[in-house]
């Protein structure tokens, strides 16, 4: 669904607000961080013409040792 004018006077005050949630092992830089923040955010708004200050992006980083998989931890 796209973002329009049309959109906004059909839904009338309704604000399309879209949120992604990202889950990282730890380890990343915070340049890193930013850069994938940022390009979550343009990818969203080229595909679904949200306005990028509507777009929410959630990074939860991990801890080695709170991610299992396969009944082991993931180091």
């Amino acid at each position: 669904m796209h973002y329009n004018e049309d959109i906004k006077i059909k839904r009338k005050k309704e604000i399309i607000m879209p949120f992604v949630h990202v889950e990282l092992i730890k380890g990343r830089s915070d340049e890193q961080l930013t850069n994938l923040m940022k390009d979550i955010t343009k990818a969203v708004h080229k595909n679904t013409g949200a306005p990028k200050e509507h777009i929410h992006v959630i990074i939860n980083e991990l801890d080695k040792h709170t991610y299992g998989q396969g009944g082991k931890w993931r180091a």
